[in-house]
């Protein structure tokens, strides 16, 4: 169309047919067809906005021994250049087509709602809107609110084209499988089901081969991402849900290199995922994209990075990314304002055009599509 009107327009003004107004607009100012919803555990805004931490990075309590490779390869004085080592996807592709809130640093703030600050509150939280003080525990039994993804797999419109890959186990019981009605794949559920294709069968055998640091609770990130791919691929769900986890274990083991390199490989796999849906004609230009976290950790006390909970401060600080149609160009949001995370539900459907009306109270939508 450029190459359209560069060609064309000083053609008909030379003739003086030139009389009228080109109007452009932006197929962001339109409703999205898909989403695809995306989850890392525990990332904290800090590194999300500002890259390493040399304060973390130099302890060798953290760096497991690995200093300079870890300068090598993030670091950087300035804060705007160290998170784009870190994030080059965040940085290049989301700054320059969507949204991207939660640094506090400039005033832009995103909380949790939920009192707890660890992950199956946070989960059902973004899932639900409603921030549920009765989810109060990582082993609470399946998940008695409804999710989005639940309200979605309903309509006739994405009925049977909902799908959710989790890292962790309890997505069985934060989505409530059994009674939302659509593939929930945690941890290390086998893909495929009885008819597996051979792409399948070679995901589920290397899972199942795979070294295991987390025990049978959490498979490690590359398996949940290439199944969720290979499904985005080959089923062309329209409503996808991908929640990786290395990020929160090697945090909680506190090893400072493996949490950065599973940031900077959560990046790189949200890349892949776009350009594949913008190479796609089912999905190119009608699928938006969002991404958070469950949850913040400690950076008060440093060494406090580790962990988090309602005793230690900070653990309640989050972020938000955001692209595609219905989701204006915004770059960085720099406002100085108070966002909830008890937003998210709402937010994300109103990308698609939707509105959420739970029995509960939820919190209200984040105007993506206006100035």
């Amino acid at each position: 169309m450029k190459y359209f009107l560069n060609k064309i327009i000083p053609g008909l003004k030379k003739f003086g047919l030139f009389f009228f107004t080109i109007t452009t607009f932006s197929v962001h100012a339109q409703n999205a067809e898909n989403i695809i919803i995306i989850t890392t555990d525990g990332l904290r805004w800090q590194e999300v906005f500002a890259g390493m931490d040399s304060a973390i990075a130099n302890n060798n309590k953290f760096n497991q021994g690995d200093s300079a490779a870890i300068y090598n390869k993030y670091w950087d004085a300035d804060p705007l250049v160290r998170r784009k080592k870190l994030m080059p996807f965040f940085w290049s592709a989301i700054e320059a087509e969507g949204q991207l809130y939660g640094n506090r640093n400039a005033g832009n703030k995103i909380n949790l709602a939920n009192p707890y600050w660890f992950s199956y509150p946070g989960y059902n939280e973004i899932l639900t809107g409603y921030a549920d003080t009765l989810i109060n525990s990582n082993s609470y039994p399946p998940n008695p609110n409804t999710t989005i993804l639940e309200f979605l797999n309903k309509m006739p419109a994405y009925k049977n084209k909902v799908a959710a890959f989790g890292a962790w186990e309890a997505f069985d019981r934060i989505i409530n499988e059994d009674r939302s009605g659509f593939p929930v794949y945690s941890a290390f559920n086998k893909t495929g089901g009885s008819n597996p294709t051979i792409a399948e069968q070679t995901i589920n055998k290397l899972m199942e081969d795979s070294y295991k640091p987390f025990g049978n609770e959490e498979v490690l990130d590359v398996f949940t991402h290439y199944g969720a791919m290979n499904y985005l691929q080959t089923k062309k769900p329209k409503v996808l849900y991908i929640s990786y986890g290395e990020t929160d274990e090697w945090a909680h083991h506190g090893y400072y290199r493996d949490y950065l390199h599973a940031a900077a490989m959560v990046d790189k796999w949200i890349g892949d995922i776009w350009n594949f849906v913008q190479s796609d004609p089912a999905y190119k230009n009608k699928t938006a994209i969002f991404i958070t976290t469950d949850h913040g950790r400690g950076d008060a006390i440093k060494k406090e990075w580790t962990s988090h909970n309602n005793k230690i401060a900070d653990c309640n600080q989050i972020w938000m990314a955001a692209m595609g149609p219905g989701i204006k160009v915004k770059g960085e949001v720099k406002t100085n304002q108070q966002l909830f995370q008890n937003q998210f539900a709402q937010t994300m459907l109103s990308a698609l055009g939707l509105v959420f009306k739970p029995n509960r109270p939820i919190g209200e939508k984040i105007e993506l599509n206006q100035d």
